[in-house]
């Protein structure tokens, strides 16, 4: 593995599952109370350009329970805020930290940051992707399923950084990937270009009952993410019909899990009676952002 988490194709496939065996162990200890103070004395700045529930709240509970600590760096408290250059803030954060977490709109700000900054930078979301969710995402799956071979996963909606991430990821560990977008809001091109390497295990179209055939896990979000609340109407347009409900798991796997990075807008991107039905397996994937990203912080950051 790679010392930084930039996106999800920095990481094989061995990089994911060795990062999933740890988190599996670090939530069995968590939930029979065995302490794992792995991180004891390291120190993770968390730089929020970008509000958030789940990313604070897991990165700053999970560097405590290793024994950390976690600093809530917001961009209206630092100069880069106010204009200083990311690489002269990366430089002077990594004479201070262990570690860098941010959750930032700009790919590229993440990548300057790990290219100055010789402390392990993390990317807790950016516009482009979101690594932390999907290995989350997998661990729900690994423990529903079993496994992932021989399964099809199929994301409807926004072709998203959540979209670019569960495609790189899933094609990663082996499973088929299937994408249902609107025609003018497909996965980003490097994606694409990526899956095109996979042949038939990828397929993208504006069909979701076409998608969703078989799918053993389906993923969505929401329809205007944060920063897009100017397109919402624009996007309700287009996103229309883009739902996962009863009607579309008819034609998946009989087993089938849903999925939602949350938060999730109930009668947009899904209906309610589908997210309460899966309600169990949506929570269990929130709580796994806790355990995924201590296993990242841990790789990074521990002293082996």
């Amino acid at each position: 593995m790679k010392n930084d988490l930039l996106k999800m194709a920095d990481l094989t496939k061995e990089d994911i599952i060795d990062i999933l065996n740890l988190a599996s162990q670090l939530k069995y200890e968590r939930k029979n109370g065995i302490e794992h103070k792995l991180l004891a004395g390291k120190t993770l700045g968390m730089i929020f350009q970008k509000a958030s529930t789940r990313t604070r709240v897991s990165f700053e509970a999970g560097m405590y329970q290793l024994g950390g600590q976690a600093l809530f760096l917001s961009s209206r408290d630092l100069q880069i805020g106010r204009g200083e250059p990311v690489e002269d803030t990366a430089r002077v954060l990594a004479r201070y930290l262990d570690g860098i977490m941010i959750r930032t709109f700009a790919q590229k700000e993440v990548e300057d940051l790990a290219k100055y900054a010789d402390i392990p930078i993390i990317n807790g979301l950016t516009d482009y992707c979101h690594p932390c969710q999907v290995l989350a995402d997998l661990m729900t799956i690994r423990e529903f399923k079993g496994g992932f071979d021989g399964l099809k996963m199929c994301y409807i909606g926004d072709g998203n950084n959540m979209a670019n991430s569960l495609i790189v990821g899933g094609l990663t560990v082996g499973m088929k990937v299937s994408a249902a977008c609107p025609v003018d809001y497909h996965p980003d091109k490097q994606v694409l270009d990526f899956a095109a390497g996979y042949g038939d295990s990828f397929k993208l179209t504006g069909d979701i009952f076409e998608a969703a055939k078989d799918a053993d896990v389906l993923f969505t979000d929401v329809w205007a993410s944060m920063g897009q609340e100017g397109e919402a109407e624009k996007r309700r347009i287009a996103f229309k019909g883009y739902q996962i409900n009863d009607e579309l798991l008819s034609v998946a796997a009989k087993d089938a899990m849903v999925q939602h990075c949350l938060p999730a807008h109930r009668g947009e991107e899904i209906t309610a009676e589908v997210f309460e039905a899966h309600a169990n397996e949506i929570f269990e994937e929130a709580e796994n952002r806790l355990h995924a990203q201590k296993a990242v912080m841990v790789k990074l950051m521990g002293n082996s």
